[in-house]
């Protein structure tokens, strides 16, 4: 069985593949202060409940956009089942992915896989959208190369930003109110986060579109929020909660170095 992890800002979210298909899914919280002890309790706890036994993980795959838990995870995998981790970084995604950026480097983790586990659903072209700590889009073509994207503030984030910096506003529910036009503070709040939302994500989606040359690219969303704001409009087509760990597998298995592609984990 393949472990994929895809440690995110706020969240980590946790794949068993078993011969190709998820098996289970899990999602814990980021905590960059927690110790190798402390992640192997949460992992050990995980599988316990769920009947399945260490020995059972033969691979391990992370994708990380928080490079202090890079070491610590990899040190848990190590220690916990044996196995040296594969860890996806900006060589191993240029090996498999061509990134049509002008810094490939500075690409996230979680973008490309993301992106590579909708083109492996959906072909291209499409846009990727993942509703994280940040919210980012990201194009690929029909022949799946990476072209770039946009990134924007995270629901939350910007709400939170919102609820500081006023002392009468008060925190709300991110859930859409019964119409746009708010007839109270707390409706009038949830109007604004989420049907703003809905406009940026409809803005961008538009320009996007325009600027690939295609009237309508299969859109995909994913994240936290996702079908909050997919529930209000047309322009996302499929919301699949689990793509980035369905890229991060296939990534994987694409990487001759992997011990899936009979290679050597560096």
């Amino acid at each position: 069985m393949l472990l994929a992890m895809d440690v995110g800002n706020t969240n980590i979210s946790i794949g068993l593949f078993d011969d190709g298909r998820m098996v289970h899914t899990w999602r814990i919280a980021t905590d960059r202060r927690k110790t190798d002890d402390e992640f192997e309790i949460i992992i050990h706890q995980l599988f316990d409940r769920a009947g399945i036994g260490l020995g059972d993980v033969t691979d391990v795959a992370i994708g990380t956009v928080v490079p202090s838990l890079r070491d610590v995870l990899s040190r848990v995998s190590r220690h916990l089942f044996g196995v040296e981790p594969w860890v996806l970084d900006s060589g191993k995604a240029n090996s498999q992915v061509v990134l049509k950026v002008d810094r490939p480097e500075e690409v996230g983790a979680d973008r490309i896989a993301a992106s590579i586990g909708a083109y492996r659903r959906f072909g291209g072209p499409l846009i990727v959208i993942d509703f994280g700590t940040a919210t980012t889009f990201d194009c690929m073509d029909e022949e799946g190369a990476y072209l770039g994207g946009a990134i924007a503030p995270g629901v939350e984030i910007a709400a939170e930003a919102l609820f500081a910096r006023t002392a009468k506003l008060p925190r709300v529910e991110y859930t859409a109110p019964p119409r746009v036009i708010g007839k109270n503070t707390v409706d009038s709040l949830r109007s604004g986060i989420i049907f703003g939302y809905v406009g940026m994500v409809e803005g961008i989606i538009r320009r996007m579109a325009k600027e690939l040359g295609k009237a309508s690219p299969t859109v995909v969303g994913t994240g936290g929020l996702c079908p909050t704001i997919a529930e209000h409009t047309e322009a996302i087509h499929h919301v699949i909660p689990t793509l980035v760990l369905e890229g991060l597998h296939a990534l994987y298995q694409m990487d001759p170095r992997s011990t899936a592609s009979g290679g050597n984990v560096p």
